[in-house]
């Protein structure tokens, strides 16, 4: 079984006290990919509380120096990584790096924003983990140009079990500051979503893809 992080709990609070998770089980969401899902993940808000934002910067440099040690560089996934990334890499005194969905299709065609030399050893910082497919295309883009990918780090995760599969089918690890059950812990302590509505959370959780209100 995966550790959890011991701020786990704290960084839960957080996301919930600025909305940066909401989470709706009787009114819920429609994602892109079709799924209806209880609960709406943006950590971009982050970004706009000071004291939060510092916070969330100095546990990933923290779960990074205990998981992977210091990196060459530090690596953002585009779009919702890049300023969490750059802020981490600011604070650590290292190089950063973007990775683009795609290359561009204009100037010089580049995916990797940034300079990244063959060998250097790299920790991708990522906002939220689903399936971690996109994650995973930016490690792939990475290796690829010839850098040592140490791991990922990412604010939360759904902790869908296909994500931890697709990871671990290509030896990468990962870690995150916190995760749906945390999250849930966390909205039932404080009354944020009613004992209730805990079943269908969970139930949503094990089978997204089928989930209904």
């Amino acid at each position: 079984m995966k550790q959890r992080y011991e701020s786990a709990p704290k960084v839960a609070e957080f996301l919930l006290q600025i909305k940066a998770v909401k989470l709706q089980p009787q009114n819920p969401f429609t994602w892109a990919s079709g799924w209806k899902s209880p609960i709406y993940c943006d950590n971009r808000v982050i970004l706009s509380f000071p004291k939060i934002r510092t916070f969330i910067r100095q546990e990933f440099i923290n779960l990074i120096n205990i998981e992977f040690g210091k990196p060459d560089v530090i690596a953002g996934v585009a779009t919702g990584a890049i300023a969490h990334g750059a802020l981490v890499a600011e604070a650590m005194g290292l190089p950063f790096i973007y990775v683009r969905p795609e290359a561009k299709s204009h100037g010089l065609g580049n995916q990797i924003e940034g300079v990244l030399n063959e060998g250097q050893s790299v920790v991708v910082i990522e906002d939220l983990i689903s399936t971690g497919g996109s994650s995973l295309k930016a490690v792939e883009v990475l290796k690829r140009a010839g850098a040592d990918v140490k791991g990922l780090v990412a604010i939360f995760t759904y902790g869908f079990e296909n994500a931890a599969k697709n990871f671990e089918a290509v030896n990468c690890k990962y870690h995150t500051l916190s995760d749906y059950e945390s999250l849930i812990k966390q909205a039932v302590n404080t009354k944020y979503v009613s004992g209730e509505d805990l079943d269908s959370l969970n139930n949503w959780r094990k089978d997204p893809a089928n989930w209904k209100v």
